[in-house]
């Protein structure tokens, strides 16, 4: 549901090594891809449901079976007559096929990475590419604290396989239509502040998407801003999925443990970097979140 830069990164990733060892495969995904991934060469192949039936499922970077969302059915059935695997780097993971694998890194796409080379897949400008992207996306351009000498080793070698990071810089972190550009500057205009300044929230409401005719898609990255501001030690965006629910996406930058926080909730994710969905009306969503957060703000 609604995956990222990562989680679309080391699916292509992994179905290219594959079709490259001569494995029939395919992606599935069960949202639409999102606008900020539309310039991916060969996002198009990612299908809504399998094409065929397989004899192995393997979930990337799910941390569990409901982030799935409608394909959960599909892979489901089989933990009983198929294979399942489970490849991620979340924290929060439940372990929730036949065969899991969760190492904690900057990027899934890190743990693919060494997927493909111990399959002796080739490495090439596509793959690679695809796979920087995840690594990018996932790390905030390496700028994440749990970006170490690994993650940048593994950029090195994508770069010399043929990765452009110069153009996956400017089309994920730079390249914005006037629409996203007018939707920022509204939602960063109305940001809020808690507990001393240590908690800010930023609320990206239905009304103001259709207002500057922006899509889900444009509103990635938006959670980083508030870090910016030098009191914040927890960030949080509520993005209004209808009327009277919220996907909240949270980020930390020092101490705080925002896997905590989502759990409360049914989420998870990282450390510094976790979301959960909240229902109700806005402004007791913000009280109960705040209050929560302010549980790990000492």
């Amino acid at each position: 549901m609604r995956p990222d830069g990562d989680a679309y990164g080391c699916s292509l990733a992994l179905s290219c090594a594959l079709s490259a060892i001569g494995v029939k495969n395919c992606v599935c995904v069960e949202s639409d891809c999102p606008s900020n991934l539309a310039f991916v060469e060969g996002i198009e192949r990612v299908l809504k449901k399998p094409a065929f039936e397989a004899e192995i499922y393997i979930a990337l970077d799910s941390a569990d079976e409901a982030r799935l969302g409608e394909l959960a059915s599909v892979f489901r059935a089989g933990t009983k007559k198929r294979i399942t695997i489970n490849l991620d780097h979340h924290i929060s993971n439940t372990r929730y096929a036949e065969y899991n694998y969760m190492r904690e890194c900057a990027a899934n796409c890190m743990n693919v990475y060494a997927l493909i080379s111990y399959l002796g897949a080739p490495m090439d400008k596509m793959t690679a590419e695809y796979l920087l992207m995840g690594l990018l996306t996932d790390s905030g351009n390496f700028s994440h604290d749990d970006v170490g000498e690994e993650a940048l080793l593994i950029a090195s070698k994508l770069v010399a396989a043929g990765a452009d990071i110069r153009k996956l810089n400017y089309e994920l972190f730079k390249k914005q239509p006037r629409e996203r550009a007018a939707l920022y500057a509204d939602v960063m205009s109305k940001m809020r502040f808690y507990h001393d300044g240590r908690f800010a929230v930023i609320v990206i409401t239905q009304e103001q998407m259709q207002k500057h005719g922006a899509n889900y898609g444009m509103t990635e990255g938006f959670v980083d801003f508030p870090l910016n501001v030098d009191t914040v030690e927890v960030a949080a965006s509520l993005m209004e999925m209808k009327k009277g629910q919220y996907k909240i996406s949270l980020r930390s930058k020092t101490y705080a443990d925002v896997n905590q926080v989502a759990s409360v909730y049914g989420g998870g994710g990282h450390i510094r970097a976790s979301g959960c969905m909240l229902f109700g009306a806005l402004e007791e969503v913000i009280d109960r979140l705040s209050y929560t957060v302010s549980q790990y703000l000492e």
